[in-house]
């Protein structure tokens, strides 16, 4: 992978993120920083995903069909950070 797709993948994974977690209900008590992070995780992974299901990643525009991919898998990933992190800070708080 190149500088730019690095990049690239991040600045996708900033959107991705910030996409899911307003896409999912009720509240996420988990820190934007760790949103981020799910969101660049979960853009790579979507790209991944998107390519394993025969879905075309690599055309002139914009992919949408890849990034529906990515939204849904950081959605995912986001529930899942928020569920284990809310149960760690209740937890340590006791």
């Amino acid at each position: 992978m190149t500088i730019t797709g690095i990049i690239t993948a991040i600045v996708i994974g900033l959107v991705v993120g910030a996409l899911a977690r307003l896409l999912l209900p009720g509240r996420q008590n988990i820190p934007v920083w760790l949103t981020i992070v799910v969101g660049i995780v979960a853009a790579l992974l979507g790209t991944a995903l998107a390519r394993a299901l025969g879905i075309p990643t690599a055309t002139s525009g914009i992919d949408w069909l890849e990034l529906v991919v990515q939204v849904i898998v950081a959605m995912i990933g986001v529930s899942l950070v928020a569920g284990f992190y809310g149960k760690r800070r209740v937890r340590s708080r006791l």
